[in-house]
């Protein structure tokens, strides 16, 4: 078969073919061909669209309008606990995919309680004609099913909460399928639409959805606002609680460590600086009393006591002194009027001494005092400092305590703070109930519309003609792609690549009850008759063949192609022709053609392979003349023998070819029998019959490559039972189909 697929012609076929494919012509005659199909399927497609459409329930479609408003109202200077919208594209889809949300759905369901709405609640619609088949049929094939597996049907019985609740399910879910949400453009406005068989429920509904919606946002907010009031006021309470505790545990601390304050410092640091201030004081007097006291102490052990009054600056001793100093100068007075041992000199004398005593007196009292100060203010320094050690003291353990009394007074006036801001976040999301506004608003309210929206019965009309006119070109390629016969001789040549010899009409049994090898005979100028004459040529005089080819074996790839019925025809027309013809039956196993030609043999095929008899007694004269038959008898012993492999049959082929015009050999078919491979191998043709749009391509292709692969002169294939009125629509240019109509009037049929 390689050499056929390679051949030029082949490829110029195959050219010629593509090129075709792509030809107006030849897919106007694919539509001519198939055009029954093609008018049946669209036609019915047709005619159920527009059945349906005229049955279809009208409904209403109502529409409103929402618009995001990107504007922001501030009536008081807080921030909100929920803040508003930002139209962005992400805030507007995510608002839309709100709108179609269930839960919103939901509440508009139970707001115009649709649960009882025979078009939400199916339950409520008495089922008639298809519905109450389906109805039917469901609960027939539900009850089934519970008989044969009870375990695995879920139960049928449901509460009364369950059974409301699915029906409310569903309501939603019908809510949902008739609602459409989307966005308009790039715009903020989101439009809402609903289909209804009412007008007025569609206004109704698709207003109660955007009533809902906006409903939605306000209690969004003020749920969000409750909550934040509510968390708030919960927080302050835990947090005054904190606050005091804070702040009791710093006074608490305080007092234990006695960090006491004293106008912005604690009392130890006030008590500290006031006595290191009177220490100072009590160190400078002591340094002046010890000064003095030790220039005393210097002025009495250098013997210089005028200077010792000076020292001491004592009235008292400036009174002696001056006192002194008069009685001195009376002393003198006297002395130089009386001399020196005058009573009156002894008196001054006296007088002077005993002054001198007091002054002496006087200073050593003095300097006691003083001695007692200066021990005194020695005594308070030293105290002082003691006490400003024990406050240094006493202040560097406050000084460390008062980094744990710093953390807890941070502590407290953290959660001073945080208190704080949490009370005026209270009092400000406190006035914001009042102050909540929706982030959208109605813009176009709906009204009931006055003409339906669905069906459009024009468009699905003129929708169902296009759909038919695609139905039935679908169906046309349908039938075109499962069509895996022959048509035409193009065909046989391009996807074969062997020659199509005829092209074997189809004989009409209401004309005529004959047998195809009667009709021969009877009608010798049919179409039948002329393509079995065309076919004899083809064998003869075809190609190479130079009238030398007289053995011919006909075969066919499947049983049922006509194969004997055209062996006997062929046979009777070669007669008729006046050349001396034979046709042998070689189907041993199932003696086709001697039972065609009503024969009842006692010698036959097998009789004379095997040497029991001669040829001479085997063949049967015909009633035609010019026709002789070599029958088989009814032998089954010898089926399973290699018969046409022995050399006596390639000898009786010799003897019959000079003994014949014509030798034509009816063969099993070639696929299931293997005989007819090895008989192939002896004859100088091979005519594969194939039935026309009946034997698929690959049986075919498959039966010639088993004819190629034992080297059988496979002349080509022959086309049965075909219907020449109906072969052009499968092409032009090729057979006899192609202008039947023409050449029709040859004929006698």
């Amino acid at each position: 078969m390689d050499q056929f697929l390679t051949s030029p012609q082949t490829n110029e076929h195959q050219n010629n073919t593509t090129d075709s494919f792509l030809d107006l012509r030849h897919l106007l005659t694919i539509f001519r061909r198939r055009f029954v199909l093609f008018a049946a399927i669209s036609m019915v497609v047709f005619t159920l669209v527009i059945v349906y459409t005229f049955q279809l329930t009208p409904r209403y479609s109502a529409n409103t309008e929402l618009i995001i408003d990107p504007r922001q109202e501030q009536v008081i200077d807080l921030n909100q606990v929920l803040s508003g919208l930002t139209p962005d594209t992400a805030v507007v889809e995510s608002e839309v995919k709100i709108i179609k949300s269930r839960s919103l759905a939901a509440k508009v369901v139970d707001e115009l309680n649709l649960t009882q709405d025979p078009e939400f609640n199916g339950s409520l619609v008495e089922p008639k004609g298809l519905s109450l088949w389906r109805h039917n049929t469901k609960a027939w094939f539900n009850e089934i099913l519970r008989t044969l597996f009870p375990s695995k049907t879920p139960a049928m019985r449901m509460t009364k909460e369950e059974k409301q609740q699915r029906i409310r399910n569903l309501a939603v879910s019908s809510l949902l399928d008739r609602l459409n949400v989307r966005r308009s453009g790039l715009t903020y406005v989101i439009a809402l639409s609903f289909e209804s068989e009412s007008p007025k429920k569609a206004a109704r509904i698709v207003n109660s959805v955007a009533d809902k919606y906006l409903v939605d946002q306000l209690e969004s907010k003020f749920d969000a606002t409750k909550r934040a009031n509510e968390w708030l006021e919960e927080r302050l309470s835990s947090l005054r609680l904190e606050v005091q505790a804070a702040e009791r545990a710093v006074e608490l601390y305080r007092a234990e460590q006695g960090l006491l304050n004293a106008q912005g410092s604690s009392l130890t640091e006030k008590q500290i600086a006031e006595l290191t201030g009177s220490a100072i004081i009590l160190r400078a007097e002591l340094a002046e009393k010890q000064a003095r006291l030790n220039t005393v102490d210097q002025q009495l052990k250098s013997g210089r006591g005028g200077d010792v009054a000076a020292v001491l600056d004592s009235t008292v001793i400036n009174d002696l002194r001056r006192q002194q100093s008069e009685v001195t100068r009376r002393q003198g007075e006297l002395q130089s009027r009386y001399g020196a041992r005058h009573p009156e000199i002894l008196k001054v004398k006296n007088e002077l001494s005993d002054i001198e005593n007091q002054i002496q007196q006087q200073i050593g009292r003095i300097v006691s005092s003083l001695r007692g100060e200066v021990s005194v203010a020695r005594q308070r320094t030293a105290s002082l400092e003691r006490d400003i050690n024990r406050l240094k003291k006493t202040l560097t353990s406050n000084n460390s305590a008062l980094v744990r009394l710093r953390e807890l007074e941070r502590d407290a006036t953290a959660n001073r703070t945080l208190y704080e801001s949490f009370l005026d976040r209270f009092k400000q999301t406190s006035q914001q109930q009042s102050l909540l506004e929706a982030d959208a608003r109605i813009i176009s309210r709906a009204t009931p519309p006055a003409n339906p929206s669905f069906p459009n019965k024009i468009l699905m009309i003129l929708m169902g003609l296009i759909v038919a006119v695609g139905a039935g070109g679908a169906a046309i390629f349908a039938a075109e792609s499962l069509d895996r016969g022959l048509h035409t001789a193009e065909e046989i040549e391009y996807s074969m690549g062997v020659p199509c010899l005829a092209s074997l009409p189809m004989i009409d049994r209401k004309k005529s009850k004959k047998s195809p090898a009667d009709y021969v005979v009877d009608k010798p100028l049919s179409s039948f008759s002329e393509a079995l004459r065309t076919l004899r040529a083809s064998l003869l005089y075809g190609g190479e063949n130079d009238g030398s080819a007289k053995i011919i074996a006909i075969t066919s790839a499947l049983p049922g192609e006509g194969k004997t019925s055209m062996a006997l025809s062929l046979a009777r027309v070669s007669a008729m022709m006046g050349a001396r013809t034979l046709v042998i039956d070689a189907d041993i196993r199932r003696r086709m053609l001697t039972q065609a030609a009503h024969l009842h043999p006692v010698i036959g095929l097998i009789d004379i392979i095997e040497g029991k008899e001669s040829s001479d007694k085997a063949i049967i004269a015909d009633a035609q003349k010019g026709l002789d038959i070599l029958p088989l008898t009814d032998n089954e012993k010898n089926l399973t023998l290699d018969l046409f492999g022995r050399p006596a049959m390639r000898t009786l082929l010799k003897e019959l070819q000079k003994e014949y015009d014509f030798v034509i050999i009816d063969t099993a078919p070639t696929l299931p029998v293997a005989e007819t491979r090895i008989l192939a191998t002896l004859v100088d043709s091979v005519v594969l019959l194939v039935r026309w749009r009946k034997t698929p391509r690959e049986i075919v292709r498959a039966a010639l490559e088993s004819l190629q692969r034992v080297n059988a002169p496979i002349a080509g294939i022959a086309l049965t039972q075909v219907d020449l009125a109906a072969q052009h629509s499968y092409g032009y240019g090729y057979g006899y189909g192609s202008y039947y109509k023409n050449y029709h009037k040859y004929y006698s049929e």
